[in-house]
């Protein structure tokens, strides 16, 4: 089995605690609004808290698919969300798994940093495929962004 790992580092205008809002406790209702290629995120078990899977709906390249992930822990009071990548277009057959650790911390100016560690485990002998490292890098870059920009462009979400 092989790891690849790599964090990430973003900054936003955004207050950390009204972006972990929108990321983590509303997300089912944010994120479609934000995010254009995200149709829907709908909860498939669970209650919300850690062991929940949720599935999110998107339009890639013109078709609908989706993935499947669960939330591993959520920690509201430091601002900390973890999940797994269990299923759907967000898992390749060389992985086993995918794990996603967040943290959002204050930042300049009232913003926030969000930090991002991502762990890929593959299958057997396969070994981890940098590229697909650097474009779900730069998927999480996006979405970021998008989330940032739709609560800017709505101060009135609290």
């Amino acid at each position: 089995m092989g790891v690849f790992t790599f964090e990430n580092e973003s900054t936003s205008t955004v207050a950390p605690t009204r972006l972990y809002k929108a990321l983590v406790v509303d997300a089912d209702t944010i994120i479609p609004k934000a995010v254009e290629a995200i149709q829907s995120v709908e909860t498939v078990e669970g209650d919300g808290g850690p062991g929940t899977i949720k599935k999110l709906t998107l339009i890639e390249g013109g078709e609908t698919k989706y993935v499947l992930h669960k939330i591993e822990s959520i920690d509201e009071a430091n601002l900390g969300y973890n999940y797994s990548i269990v299923g759907g277009v967000g898992l390749p057959d060389t992985v086993e798994k995918i794990s996603i650790e967040t943290k959002l911390f204050e930042g300049p100016n009232g913003g926030s940093i969000g930090k991002v560690t991502i762990n890929i485990q593959t299958k057997g002998d396969a070994q981890p495929n940098e590229e697909e490292g650097k474009a779900a890098k730069a998927r999480g870059d996006a979405f970021f962004k998008a989330i940032e920009s739709y609560l800017s462009a709505h101060p009135e979400y609290n």
